[in-house]
């Protein structure tokens, strides 16, 4: 896995670099916008928004358009409208320095795993699928019909079954945005989601934290016809 580090402070890009390294990764630099513009063959971007020949956020906004290459923005702009302009100009995630090595080596690995699991293709989940070609959902057979926001919340948590999502980060990833006052928003779209996917209901709440998809379990496979779900561990299943 190689990583593209765009990072002015050569201080900063060779600690980064000598980190990545011990994490296992290959590590290519880039000082400015020239370079990273330049710069091929990589599989994630640490990108800082402060260059010195142009804005990263231009940079973010040139990679995403010539490549789905992830992208992280690692800045000291922290402020909420900041955060809100990276994630709609591409970036995968949003980290605000100073940051530790255990956590951005976390995201990596967060953002890399959606990386690989987004291309085209069916997930499916006990009786549930997800074709994320046609945004198609089937429950035991049975279509589902979801509005857009609804099939997105859905196709994320069953990228990483089982794995609790945090309420801040479907609002980021979905909604583009950390706004308490979308938080009720994401309330109704999960309601309405579960009603939608009937019983037993594969969507969990994990109260104050966020919410996790279960496994559904088929009729057929539990105790004295009764139903239920379980949880998953990374069992997904995908088809060109």
């Amino acid at each position: 896995m190689r990583v593209l580090i765009v990072e002015d402070d050569e201080r900063l890009a060779a600690a980064l670099g000598i980190a990545l390294k011990r994490f296992g990764y290959d590590v290519l630099h880039a000082g400015n916008g020239a370079e990273a513009r330049l710069a091929t063959g990589y599989d994630l971007i640490l990108l800082d928004l402060t260059l010195p020949d142009e804005d990263g956020l231009d940079i973010c906004r040139h990679v995403r358009e010539n490549s789905d290459v992830a992208i992280i923005a690692l800045t000291a702009r922290g402020a909420e409208h900041d955060r809100i302009r990276g994630l709609r100009a591409g970036a995968d995630d949003y980290i605000v320095k100073p940051f530790s090595m255990g956590e951005l080596e976390a995201r990596i690995q967060a953002v890399l795993r959606r990386a690989r699991l987004s291309p085209a293709g069916t997930l499916t989940l006990g009786d549930l699928e997800i074709d994320l070609d046609t945004r198609r959902v089937r429950r035991a057979g049975r279509p589902v019909d979801l509005a857009p926001k609804e099939f997105a919340l859905l196709s994320r948590l069953a990228l990483t079954p089982g794995v609790v999502v945090s309420r801040e980060r479907l609002l980021l990833e979905i909604w583009k945005t950390c706004m308490s006052g979308t938080s009720r928003t994401l309330d109704v779209h999960m309601t309405t989601l579960r009603a939608k996917l009937g019983q037993p209901n594969p969507v969990d709440t994990v109260r104050g934290v966020g919410y996790r998809l279960l496994f559904p379990v088929p009729p057929a496979e539990t105790d004295a016809g009764s139903t239920s779900c379980a949880v998953a561990s990374t069992s997904s299943s995908r088809r060109s």
